[in-house]
């Protein structure tokens, strides 16, 4: 009988931050959008709205991060 090969393991960092759609891309938060808000102009805080995607070389490197996903 074959011996069972290790599972590969996901790193939690990028399990928490990331999420990998159908498409194959990679849907991220975006950052400055915690805190000191009353600085950040109305414009600037409308367009860190909603999710950001990675370009197709980072999203590779991420792909490598989490195996399963």
């Amino acid at each position: 009988m074959a011996k069972a090969q290790a599972k590969m393991k996901t790193r939690s960092a990028a399990k928490k931050r990331f999420k990998v759609l159908k498409s194959g891309a990679v849907k991220h938060g975006k950052a400055y959008r915690r805190h000191l808000l009353t600085k950040k102009s109305r414009k600037t805080k409308r367009n860190l709205r909603g999710a950001g995607y990675l370009l197709s070389a980072d999203a590779k490197n991420m792909l490598i991060c989490m195996p399963y996903a």
